[in-house]
C-alpha cells in the first residue's frame, strides 16, 4: 500500500512540473507600430460616486433595543405652596408743587427774590403768576459816582389747551435802575460836581401778548405782542411785531407760508449834540413760503423771504429778497449728519433791545433797522455715544448797517446831563462782514451729571469805522450740574470773553491812538445745594470766584467776588 502512494505522489508531481516549463517558453520578438497617439478626452474619465455602492454580504443589521422604566413607590410629606406673583417695587413720582418761593441775601447788599403761582381754574386752564427781584447797593472798589441796581418784572399768564387748539395770553411789566458811573481817567470833573451828580436811569416797560395754536387745521399757529417802554429822560418807544404760521401738505411734501409785521415808533427827547429831539417809525412786513422735502436721510428746506420795509418818517421804503435754504445728510446715522445753508432777514432796533444789551447807552440813540443780507453756514453734528454729542459749524455773514456800542464824547452843550461825562455809549451802524467757527461738546453720562463746552472765534471786516466795537474776538463757556446725593447738588458755569475794541477820545485831551483794548476776561461761578426735603431747600451761590477786576464795557469794572445764601420753598394752596 505504501508503493501505490508513492507512485501516486510521483505522478501528481511529475503533472505540475511539465505545466510550470510550458508557462516558461519565451515570447517571440514582434514590432508594434502606433498609428495614432492616444488623447484622453473627459467622456473617458469616470466620475466616482460620493457615496459608492457596497456590495457587502457580511453588513449587519443594528439590533432594535427596547427601554422600560422600572418605577418603585416613594413615600413623599412634601406639600407645595401656592404660586403668588412677584410685585415690582416702584419709585414714587417726585410730588410736583404749583407754587414755590425763593429769597437770597449775600455781600455788595445784594438781594435775590422769586415767586410763581400756577392757579389751576379748571382741567384745561391755568392762570400763573411770576415775580423776580435782583438789587445790589453797589460798593465796587475805586467807583467815585453811585453804582447799585435793581431789576424787577412781574408777569401774569393765562393759558388754556383743549382737542382742537391751545391758546395763552399775558401781560406783564418791567422797573429796571442803573448808574452811569463808568467815569473816564481823563475826568476833569471836582469832587463838589461828582458830588451833585445823579447818575441813576430808570427804564419801564410793560407789555401784553398772545400765541394760539390750533391742532388739526392749515393754520398752524400765530402769536403778537405789543411794548411800551420809556425812561426817566422823556423817551418813549412803542413796538408792536406778529407772525402767522399755515401750513399744508400736499404729495406728503410740507409746504408752509410765515406772513409777519414788525413796527416799532418812538421818541428821543433830545440827541447827544444839541437839544433838539427826534421822532422815528419803521415798519417792516414779511412773507416767507417754503418747501420742506423729506427723503430717508435728507432734509431740505427750500424757502425765500420777501420783505418791505418802510421808514415812515422819512417816507422811504424798500423790498428786500433774502435766501431760507437749509439742509441735511445723515452720513452715519445718529453718529454724524452733515448740515448747511444760507438766510437773511431785516431785524428791527429797537431802543429796549439796545438797553437791555447795554443799559449804560445814552437816552439819545439813532435807531434804525439792520439788514442782514445774509448768513451761510455748513457744520455737522452727531454723537461719539449716547452720553456724548457734538456740533460743529462754520459761518460768514454778511450786515449792513449793523449796529455797534461806542463810548460817547464828552458834550459840553447838554449842560452837564448825568451821561455826558464821558460815561456813557452811543450807536453806531456800520457794514460788517463777520467770519465765525463754533464748537459744542455735551455729556449727559446719566440724570446725575450733565457737562455742556462751547466755543466760537470771530473775525471781523468794516467799512468805516475802525474797528467792530465792542464785539469779542472769541466767546466760550462750560456749564455744569451734578446731583451729588439724594439730597446734596451742585453746578458750576464758566465763561471766557476775548479781546473788544472802543473808542474813548475827549475835546480836552488829544489821543495818539483813541482806540482802546479791554482786556479778555474769565468769570468763574458755581452753586452747592441741599434739600432738606421735597418742599424745603438752602443754596449758596459764588460768582466771580477768581476776584477778577474786569471790565465788561469801557471804564465800567465789576463787582468782585458775590456770595449769596438763601432757601427755596414749594408749596400748594
Amino acid at each position: 500500500m505504501r508503493f501505490k502512494a508513492i507512485k501516486k505522489n510521483l505522478f501528481f508531481s511529475l503533472f505540475i512540473f511539465s505545466g510550470i516549463l510550458y508557462a516558461q517558453d519565451p515570447i517571440g520578438s514582434e514590432t508594434v507600430t502606433v498609428v495614432k497617439p492616444y488623447t484622453p478626452s473627459v467622456s473617458d474619465a469616470n466620475k466616482i460616486k460620493e457615496t459608492p455602492s457596497r456590495n457587502d454580504s457580511v453588513s449587519l443589521q443594528k439590533k432594535e433595543v427596547q427601554y422600560s422604566i422600572f418605577s418603585v413607590p416613594v413615600a413623599s410629606t412634601f406639600t407645595p405652596a401656592k404660586g403668588r406673583a412677584t410685585t415690582v417695587e416702584r419709585e414714587r413720582p417726585p410730588k410736583v408743587y404749583d407754587n414755590y418761593a425763593t429769597l437770597g441775601f449775600g455781600n455788595y447788599s445784594n438781594v435775590l427774590a422769586e415767586f410763581y403761582s400756577n392757579l389751576e381754574i379748571d382741567r384745561s386752564s391755568n392762570f400763573g403768576i411770576y415775580l423776580n427781584h435782583n438789587s445790589s447797593q453797589g460798593g465796587i472798589e475805586g467807583v467815585e459816582l453811585d453804582d447799585k441796581f435793581y431789576d424787577t418784572e412781574m408777569n401774569l399768564s393765562y393759558n388754556t389747551r383743549n382737542r382742537d387748539l391751545g391758546w395763552m395770553a399775558e401781560v406783564g411789566g418791567e422797573h429796571q435802575l442803573f448808574n452811569w458811573y463808568g467815569l473816564p481817567e481823563y475826568n476833569v470833573s471836582t469832587p463838589a460836581e461828582l458830588a451833585e451828580l445823579d447818575p441813576a436811569q430808570n427804564y419801564y416797560s410793560v407789555y401784553v401778548g398772545s400765541e394760539i395754536e390750533l391742532y388739526d387745521s392749515f393754520f398752524d399757529s400765530a402769536k403778537a405782542r405789543f411794548r411800551h417802554s420809556g425812561d426817566s429822560y422823556s423817551t418813549a418807544e412803542n413796538h408792536f411785531n406778529a407772525e402767522g404760521l399755515f401750513e399744508i401738505e400736499i404729495a406728503d411734501e410740507l409746504i408752509s407760508t410765515k406772513l409777519g409785521a414788525d413796527i416799532v415808533n418812538g421818541k428821543f427827547d433830545r440827541m447827544y449834540d444839541s437839544n433838539i429831539g427826534y421822532d422815528y417809525t419803521f415798519m417792516n412786513f414779511n412773507f416767507n413760503p417754503s418747501l420742506l422735502i423729506l427723503r430717508d436721510d435728507l432734509s431740505i428746506d427750500l424757502g425765500v423771504n420777501f420783505v418791505y420795509g418802510l421808514d415812515a418818517e422819512a417816507s422811504d421804503g424798500s423790498f428786500y429778497i433774502y435766501p431760507a435754504v437749509s439742509a441735511s445728510y445723515r452720513l452715519a446715522g445718529d453718529y454724524f449728519t452733515a448740515y448747511a445753508g444760507i438766510d437773511g432777514n431785516l431785524q428791527q432796533n429797537t431802543y429796549y433791545n439796545f438797553f437791555q444789551e447795554n443799559p449804560y447807552v445814552s437816552p439819545t440813540l439813532d435807531i434804525m433797522p439792520t439788514d442782514n443780507e445774509y448768513k451761510g453756514y455748513i457744520g455737522g453734528k452727531g454723537k461719539f455715544s449716547n452720553a456724548v454729542s457734538y456740533n460743529l459749524r462754520g459761518s460768514y455773514k454778511s450786515q449792513f448797517n449793523k449796529a455797534l456800542f461806542k463810548k460817547n464824547y464828552d458834550a459840553s452843550t447838554l449842560e452837564g446831563e448825568a451821561y455826558t461825562y464821558g460815561n456813557s455809549f452811543e450807536v453806531v451802524y456800520d457794514d460788517v462782514k463777520t467770519l465765525s467757527f463754533y464748537g459744542e461738546l455735551n455729556v449727559d453720562v446719566n440724570r446725575d451729571f450733565r457737562l455742556g463746552i462751547n466755543a466760537e472765534v470771530f473775525d471781523y471786516t468794516t467799512d468805516e469805522e475802525t474797528e467792530a466795537w465792542n464785539l469779542p474776538n472769541m466767546k466760550a463757556s462750560l456749564n455744569a450740574d451734578y446731583q451729588i446725593t439724594e439730597k446734596w447738588y451742585t453746578g458750576a458755569n464758566l465763561f471766557y470773553v476775548g479781546e473788544r475794541k472802543d473808542e474813548a477820545r475827549s475835546i480836552s485831551l488829544v489821543f495818539d491812538d483813541p482806540v482802546v483794548t479791554l482786556d479778555s476776561y474769565f468769570d468763574a461761578n458755581a452753586h452747592l445745594g441741599y434739600r432738606f426735603n421735597e418742599q424745603l431747600s438752602a443754596f449758596v451761590k459764588g460768582s466771580n470766584l477768581l476776584d477778577n477786576n474786569y471790565q465788561k464795557w469801557l471804564d465800567y469794572d465789576v463787582q468782585g467776588i458775590q456770595f449769596l445764601a438763601g432757601a427755596t420753598y414749594k408749596f400748594d394752596f
